[in-house]
């Protein structure tokens, strides 16, 4: 198998962001926030601990479906979990994959929740657009059915004052963004700190490899300048699929 574009070959070490960790599948390695971390149940039930969190051993895979799925109808992903968990006896759910992609999907929107009850984030066209004019967006983001006049207005006025600014179309619509920020009618947000921007495009990030689509935007060309502020994992978690966000 070929390894993830997010992982490099398997040489051990220490990256910027910290400890590495090995891809059970390519035995590549990378970044945690490029990979996604399996854990078992105390029944044998593999599961995905995309908190990283869970006690006990862990393997990590590459954010990669086509790569997930591949070795799991040619049986590699079996004999790799056994390997990684001691243990000829896990179950794998038939629907592992779209769990994952649901939980990635899930962990963004709560990010964004989190960012926005943190006061982090801001919404409405004049409001954002009075933001950048003064450089305080660090994260423009749009809901997959904004308009496109809507969208060209803010994206200007972003290009000609902040064009450094990092700018994302999500693969949601405007009623799951609402849902997830608790407001109505959400078409365009912004994150008005680096940090929170970071944390949010990591999470993105993650989501967007593992459905096959190109990351929106490198999390560390953001400046981290909040502090981190903690994602809550025990909610209960739903899926759609992702589109490439990228910077205009």
């Amino acid at each position: 198998m070929e390894p993830n574009d997010h992982l490099i070959p398997d040489t051990a070490g220490l990256t910027d962001e910290g400890p590495e960790r090995r891809c059970i599948l390519t035995q590549a390695h990378g970044p945690r926030a490029s990979l996604i971390r399996l854990a078992v149940g105390p029944e044998g039930q593999v599961a995905a601990d995309l908190g990283e969190k869970l006690p006990g051993r862990g393997a990590w895979i590459a954010a990669d479906r086509v790569l997930f799925e591949t070795a799991e109808a040619k049986g590699r992903l079996r004999g790799a979990l056994a390997r990684a968990f001691k243990s000829n006896t896990l179950t794998i759910p038939d629907d592992l994959a779209d769990r994952i992609a649901a939980g990635l999907e899930r962990r963004a929107m709560d990010r964004l929740g989190l960012e926005n009850r943190a006061g982090n984030l801001i919404w409405g066209h004049e409001r954002i657009s009075d933001a950048i004019v003064k450089g305080k967006v660090a994260l423009l983001i749009h809901a997959a059915d904004a308009r496109p006049d809507g969208v060209n207005k803010l994206e200007s006025r972003r290009r000609a004052a902040s064009p450094d600014t990092a700018s994302c179309h999500l693969p949601i619509g405007r009623d799951r963004l609402s849902m997830a920020l608790g407001r109505d009618n959400v078409v365009h947000a912004a994150l008005v700190n680096g940090g929170s921007a970071s944390r949010v495009l990591a999470d993105l990030a993650r989501w967007a490899a593992f459905s096959g689509h190109e990351p929106p935007l490198a999390p560390e060309s953001v400046p981290d300048d909040a502090d981190e502020t903690e994602l809550d994992d025990s909610v209960a978690v739903t899926g759609v699929a992702v589109t490439a966000a990228e910077r205009h």
